[in-house]
């Protein structure tokens, strides 16, 4: 639903001031805010890169390439990766420290049942290479057997029920979350899934691209049968079952931009009226066989994906069925198994993302055991990296970015004073959760040993499922994180109504304790509002102060919002970063709202900050640009994004998010403040008409 070393800070005032000189020239005009009329001293900046700028393109015109124009033609992708950013630099920062901190677990003789014996032992068998190679498919052989051992209908619904604990994305998708109808009690929840592709479209379009990833998908599936030990005629026969038999989960899936509608995929049930209207899928038993045998209701998302999948389980021949679940537990664990599995899965990893080169072991290990005991050795994170008046700091700014939108809010003009009121009441109940959890995750019933890493990732996954399992029934836990504290990356929950910050995310350039205000507002600060907004985006709205999925708004404001965003969606629609090929306004409307309503807000709580700051007193230029011209180039500057045009492709299909370069760029063209900022003209391509702008808060 948010990698680069520290820049270089300090440069010659003379020199900064000239680069500034070129963009004046350029745009012919300077800031004129009335809080920047009054020039005040130029100082050396810290937390811009100046050399970075392109100053021979005029803001105004193309602020994505003004803003890093020299940073994306100095810093290509990496043969290892899809797409290269200042995030992607940090993480290369962050992983370092990582790494280190794995190695020294590994290296460790920790007393067995600890948290370090577990997370060296997790790590230590990931990166044994060498011992993967050799125990061959041994430790797979039990899984394998059980699916071998399907005889009957009966038998493959115990089956659908074991996978459902080893997580391997068999058919659905099952858990316990929060009932987002009623967010005070858990609920098990239902979900289409069952693919191995990355959307339902690449099923069923025969466009080039689809057709592509297609055939290497079956490629893929066929050399992962022969490696199987299944001869090439019958392993190619397989993995055209597999995608015959996805494909019919695809043509019953809804798309992405279906699925953004709360309302649509909340069909509540009792269980009896599950089992009698889709009793191939065996559910009441399986809920029973994995410990939810209390369970008498349930949340359906999709009920025509579940219709679908009844007639397939009861009429797709066993072995086929047989053959879908042996692909979906292999596919789902091929780094613990030997290196032709993880070959075999990177060459199809290329064909859709475009990556030439494999990441080392390392890093995909540490991305597993983040991923697994995250926060285990994230508590050694945060004492190296996260300082405890680093963490204040970032509650200040939320604290004035919260008012800031408080303000928005009640100066609204287009929103009724009812609406208000719970929108309000919704901001004051909103929960801040920042660098790490209050309480740290308890790993003492997690098993893990040097034996096997293969079987290390399969009593993870059993732990986890259990420790989702054991929710249902108990009191809401809001002190759980849904990121480790080394991730680079934030989220906002309806149903927990709570926006959360990771230590990994507030480290410089995203958050630099030592840089001026207006350099943390547009970096760190931008994100701060993206996610405070995602409370009021088009699919946060829709839930109330206490996380219940409920209609609050009056049914004029609802419209109006509704008339509003529209034009959001309509102006992203309108993007094309390839021949052909657009933007998804409606895919990405939630994501656009956040930047934009969130860039809105931080700017204004930039200018409180600023006033309570110098008050009347002219405000220092730093590296020559005022501090309404340093906010935006922030903001730009976090988001420069070099990217391949395959792994361009599958963002546009898939992902809610815009290009780096539409989120930069398509929330100013909204904003005057910018204009204002830079100078802008009308008839300058940055600049919309008045009657062309959005304006939501």
């Amino acid at each position: 639903m948010m990698n680069k070393p520290l820049l270089s800070y300090l440069t010659a005032a003379a020199v900064l001031a000239g680069c500034a000189g070129s963009y004046r020239t350029a745009t012919n005009a300077t800031a004129t805010t009335a809080a920047s009329k009054a020039a005040g001293p130029i100082l050396p900046g810290v937390g811009l890169d100046v050399a970075d700028l392109d100053t021979t393109v005029s803001p105004c015109d193309d602020f994505f390439h003004y803003s890093g124009g020299n940073w994306l033609r100095n810093n290509p992708i990496p043969a290892y990766a899809s797409s290269w950013g200042p995030r992607n630099l940090l993480g290369d920062r962050t992983q370092a420290l990582l790494k280190q901190i794995l190695e020294d677990a590994a290296n460790t003789r920790a007393s067995k049942g600890s948290n370090l014996q577990k997370v060296g032992d997790y790590y230590a068998s990931g990166m044994d290479s060498v011992g993967l190679d050799r125990a061959g498919l041994k430790y797979l052989q039990p899984e394998l057997r059980r699916i071998d051992a399907i005889i009957s209908r009966d038998a493959l619904r115990r089956e659908l029920a074991h996978q459902q604990t080893l997580g391997t994305g068999a058919y659905f998708r099952a858990g316990v979350s929060p009932d987002r109808k009623n967010s005070s009690v858990y609920a098990v929840n239902l979900n289409q899934g069952g693919l191995s592709m990355p959307d339902r479209d690449y099923y069923l379009k025969d466009d080039v691209r689809s057709t592509t990833v297609r055939n290497a998908y079956v490629e893929y599936m066929t050399t992962v049968f022969e490696l199987l030990g299944n001869a090439p005629a019958t392993a190619q026969q397989r993995a055209a079952n597999v995608l015959a038999l996805e494909t019919r989960l695809a043509r019953a899936s809804k798309s992405r931009v279906e699925l953004r509608d709360p309302y649509a995929n909340y069909n509540k049930m009792p269980l009896a009226e599950f089992d009698r209207a889709y009793p191939a899928v065996g559910l009441g038993d399986m809920l029973k066989q994995n410990g939810l045998g209390a369970v008498q209701e349930v949340i359906v998302g999709q009920p025509a994906f579940f219709q679908e999948l009844n007639t397939v389980l009861q009429s797709t021949p066993l072995l086929e069925q047989k053959t879908y679940l042996t692909w979906q537990l292999v596919s789902s664990i091929t780094s613990a198994l030997p290196q032709a599995y993880s070959d075999a899965a990177f060459r199809f990893q290329q064909v859709q993302s475009g990556t030439k080169q494999q990441p080392t072991r390392w890093k995909r290990m540490l991305a597993a055991t983040d991923g697994t005991l995250g926060e285990a050795f994230g508590q050694l994170y945060v004492d190296k990296a996260f300082s405890p008046e680093a963490k204040q700091k970032a509650l200040d700014m939320l604290a004035n970015i919260k008012e800031s939108m408080a303000e928005h809010i009640r100066s609204n003009t287009w929103m009724s004073s009812a609406t208000k009121t719970e929108a309000l009441k919704k901001l004051n109940a909103l929960r801040v959760k920042i660098g790490y959890p209050d309480k740290w995750k308890d790993y003492s019933t997690l098993n893990i040993s040097r034996e096997s890493y293969l079987q290390n990732v399969l009593a993870a996954r059993q732990w986890n499922y259990a420790r989702n399992v054991e929710k249902y029934g108990q009191p809401i836990d809001r002190t759980e994180w849904g990121m480790t504290p080394p991730t680079i990356n934030a989220y906002y929950s309806p149903a927990m109504n709570e926006i959360v910050f990771p230590a990994g995310y507030l480290q410089p350039p995203f958050f630099d304790p030592k840089a001026d205000d207006a350099v943390n507002y547009g970096a760190i600060g931008g994100v701060m509002g993206h996610e405070m907004t995602h409370a009021f985006d088009d699919q946060g709205r829709q839930y109330d102060s206490e996380g219940n999925l409920r209609d609050w708004w009056t049914k004029a404001d609802g419209e109006e919002f509704t008339k509003r965003a529209a034009v959001v969606g309509t102006q992203y629609s309108a993007f094309s970063p390839l021949d052909s090929v657009y933007v998804n306004g409606k895919l990405t409307m939630g994501e656009n709202l956040a930047d934009f309503s969130g860039l809105t807000i931080v700017y204004d709580a930039l200018q409180k900050q600023l006033q309570q700051k110098y008050g009347s007193k002219p405000r220092p230029r730093y590296d020559g640009f005022t501090p309404e011209q340093r906010f935006f180039l922030s903001w730009a500057q976090l988001r420069r994004t070099n990217i391949r045009p395959e792994a361009l492709r599958q963002q546009i299909l898939t992902d809610p998010h815009s290009p780096g370069q539409y989120r930069t760029i398509g929330p100013l063209m909204n904003m005057p403040q910018f204009y204002e900022a830079f100078g802008c003209q009308p008839g300058q391509k940055m600049v919309r008409n008045t009657e062309d702008r959005a304006k939501i808060w």
